[in-house]
């Protein structure tokens, strides 16, 4: 959900301005994993959410909102604006601004450009956001709609934010709420979207806006302590003669990281594909030079987008996240950024179990593999046996880096300094937006 720069080693210097307390409850906190292990994706989980001791509970109020948007063309260039957002940062004391905050209204217009590019207009105009922060996305894309739509689509439109933090609820409200007309076509229902039973079953054309939301959702973990050997489940257990967290390794039984295995084509016994001379020679280099195989499955976007496509068949999808993330130190294929700040100063940490309520967790978005996810819980890519998974046709997709996106569907002059440099199209270049739309013939 941060504003993650791609190119910065002060990655978490614009990240957590906010100030820590070391002496609060959270921070020592070891009350996510009980008696009872549980998986890798409940103690993330509760790391980031849980109601009193998640990392987005306790900092719920720091998401940074600008009194005013950045006059960009007023900027010599990069260093001018480097120094304007600094004090920003320094003035405002919270831990982070989204690129839909910094580049305000210009981020979210583009976005209402591809919505209304892509829509299909004789129906009346239903979008979702999940994650909604500040309420600014909201604002800026209704905003854009009301001036650059027809009338009738404004007046008959419904915007719904799906937000699991109660006090970001309230602040969306009071952004949308400025402009008397919008209130009336906004609402907030504060709940997990990721829980089925919150949402009914939407059957007409609709969009879903998505923005930094899949760095932050649950991820599992597998294990093989070598190169051949099966694939464990990874647990999260509190050992009684232990003071700290440690991992459990089990047989694979869970459905969600099975499905999501699946999804990858990971075999679960562990064993390579291929010749039986090249099977033999991971044997043997397995038995001489064992090396341990972690790999981070993103089960919580794989529940996410079945809860979606289930509750929204003819749902339109619009996502921009992180596709890497720099200087990461935790082990496994697609390992998560762990960082935090104490006594002013930012740390990243080389274990996700040091994650205590006091860190954010935050994973790259592997953009093939969510392709791949949206096609297998839409129903349009299933596996075959013993062949691989197969696209189904009834489902367009587009992946764009950001820098692409604005250029096609945003106004790129606007966030453009003296000099021609353009922190929107200059600064986010490990990220991509994602468009999922359904084919007009679906039946």
């Amino acid at each position: 959900m941060a504003a993650r720069i791609a190119s910065s080693r002060s990655l978490s210097s614009f990240l957590f301005s906010s100030r820590v307390n070391p002496f609060s409850p959270a921070y020592f906190s070891t009350n996510f994993v009980g008696e009872s292990p549980v998986l890798v994706r409940d103690f993330i989980r509760s790391a980031l959410y849980d109601p009193e001791h998640g990392y987005f509970s306790q900092r719920s109020d720091s998401v940074g909102v600008l009194d005013r948007s950045i006059k960009f063309n007023q900027l010599d260039g990069r260093k001018a604006y480097t120094k304007h957002v600094d004090a920003i940062y320094k003035q405002n004391d919270i831990s982070w601004f989204t690129p839909v905050e910094l580049f305000k209204p210009w981020y979210a217009h583009g976005i209402a450009e591809a919505i209304l590019r892509t829509t299909n207009l004789s129906v009346p105009l239903k979008i979702y956001e999940i994650g909604g922060g500040s309420g600014t996305c909201a604002r800026g894309v209704m905003d854009y709609i009301k001036v650059n739509a027809p009338s009738r689509i404004y007046d008959s439109m419904q915007y719904i934010s799906v937000e699991i933090s109660s006090s970001l609820a309230k602040k969306q409200l009071e952004t949308v709420g400025e402009v008397s007309s919008h209130a009336k076509k906004f609402r907030v229902e504060c709940r997990d979207a990721a829980d089925p039973s919150g949402w009914g079953t939407e059957q007409q054309p609709c969009w879903v806006i998505m923005l930094e939301v899949l760095d932050n959702l649950p991820h599992d973990l597998i294990y093989s302590k070598d190169q051949v050997s099966p694939w464990m489940e990874v647990w999260v257990e509190k050992r009684h003669d232990e003071p700290e967290l440690s991992e459990l390794y089990k047989p694979l039984e869970d459905p969600l990281i099975e499905n999501c295995m699946e999804i990858l084509d990971l075999v679960k016994d562990g064993k390579p594909l291929g010749s039986r001379m090249g099977s033999i020679a991971q044997s043997f280099l397995a038995k001489v030079f064992p090396r341990p195989r972690r790999c981070w499955l993103p089960t919580g976007c794989l529940k996410l987008l079945q809860v979606l496509h289930g509750a929204l068949p003819k749902m339109s999808l619009i996502a921009s996240d992180f596709t890497y993330l720099p200087d990461v130190t935790i082990p496994g294929e697609r390992a998560p950024l762990v960082a935090s700040k104490k006594d002013g100063i930012n740390s990243d940490h080389n274990s996700y179990l040091d994650a205590k309520g006091d860190a954010d967790i935050f994973f790259p978005t592997d953009f093939c593999l969510l392709e791949n996810i949206d096609h297998y819980c839409s129903g349009w890519l299933k596996p075959t046996e013993g062949k691989p998974l197969k696209k189904g046709k009834k489902r367009r997709t587009l992946m764009l880096d950001t820098s692409s996106f604005m250029e096609e569907f945003g106004i790129p002059s606007k966030t453009r300094t003296k000099d021609g440099y353009n922190p929107m199209l200059d600064d986010f270049k490990n990220t991509k937006f994602y468009l999922s739309v359904p084919t007009h013939n679906t039946k």
